[in-house]
């Protein structure tokens, strides 16, 4: 482990009282801390330690008020028993997270290439010409295809499915059961009244930071690419249909469908089981609250809508005193 003070603000939430490049390489008791260490004080019996402790970095509670010169840099959280759980957690999670390993009954092909310390668990599958980035992990029963690309730090829990062409950025992690690169839901009615396929040709693109929620499906492109833009979180069962865009930073709640082609703009919030019809433009910054659709395309950045099909929330919330002043007449 090694994190500077200012990395250990970001990750609690906090913020930095002295040196934020101050950098720890591990844990100590505040009685025994020492250079390199990383302590927390929140009884206050403890806090003549706070003094005398040759630590580099110590956690305390917000409202901590030194009544003496303090050496070491403080980080500045709510609740700092808390904050240290939660700071163990992540360091264990990084550690396993770089480990190499290849575990019992995985396959990885010989012309696929392997970062620094890739961790690939049980019976995962790696194609031909697939790339993994440095200290990616693998869980088991992980399927990754041919000409695959993915970046460094990724996590892809149990069960995930990459199609065959994907591009994964750095940092990106899918949850279990999510599946990319599916064919998209693309037919030609006949005269006869049957249904041709329709070949998928392209791929899907995921940019850095981006993370996926369980059993969520992105499908690939017929032709180009199916795109999630950096940052985005999408919830569990989420279904992206093919040629869809969705903008860096923006939010999508759990059983929201995507039409095909649709392009969502930056940071917009798509609430529960929100519904997207095919070919719109979304602004940025748009939010749909849950169990809402959009059925014709946003032009106007920052609107709030809600209603199947929705409309401006403003107009929703005046229309809905209507709705129910009408109830109420009729049960007259």
């Amino acid at each position: 482990m090694e994190l500077t003070a200012e990395k250990i603000a970001e990750i609690l939430g906090g913020r930095v009282d002295g040196d934020p490049q101050a950098v720890v390489k591990t844990f100590a008791r505040i009685e025994s801390g020492k250079p390199g260490a990383i302590c927390f004080f929140a009884n206050p019996k403890y806090e003549k330690y706070v003094y005398t402790s040759k630590a580099t970095v110590i956690i305390v509670n917000e409202s901590f008020e030194p009544s003496q010169h303090v050496e070491a840099t403080l980080v500045r959280v709510k609740d700092a028993y808390s904050a240290v759980a939660s700071l163990l957690e992540y360091a264990s999670e990084q550690k396993r997270a770089y480990k190499r390993y290849r575990g019992s009954h995985c396959v990885v092909k010989m012309s696929a290439s392997l970062g620094k310390k890739v961790y690939v668990g049980d019976q995962s599958y790696i194609g031909s010409h697939s790339t993994v980035g440095d200290y990616t992990k693998i869980y088991p029963q992980v399927y990754i295809g041919e000409n695959v690309t993915i970046g460094k730090y990724c996590i892809f829990y149990p069960g995930v499915k990459i199609y065959s062409g994907s591009v994964i950025g750095d940092r990106v992690i899918l949850q279990a059961g999510v599946v990319i690169g599916g064919d998209g839901f693309g037919f030609a009615p006949q005269p006869d009244g049957t249904y041709k396929k329709i070949e998928h040709t392209g791929n899907v693109v995921i940019e850095d930071d981006v993370e996926i929620g369980a059993n969520t499906t992105v499908d690939k492109s017929q032709i180009g690419s199916t795109i999630i833009h950096k940052g985005a979180k999408i919830d569990n069962l989420v279904q992206i249909a093919h040629n869809v865009e969705v903008g860096e930073n923006t939010v999508i709640c759990a059983q929201t469908g995507i039409a095909g082609s649709s392009k969502i703009g930056k940071n917009c919030t798509l609430a529960g089981q929100v519904g997207i019809s095919g070919h719109l433009q979304i602004a940025d910054r748009t939010m749909v609250a849950a169990k809402s659709s959009l059925i014709k395309s946003v032009t106007e950045e920052g609107k709030a809508f809600q209603g199947n099909p929705g409309f401006e929330h403003g107009e929703f919330l005046r229309a809905y005193v209507q709705f129910r002043k009408s109830g109420r007449t009729n049960q007259k």
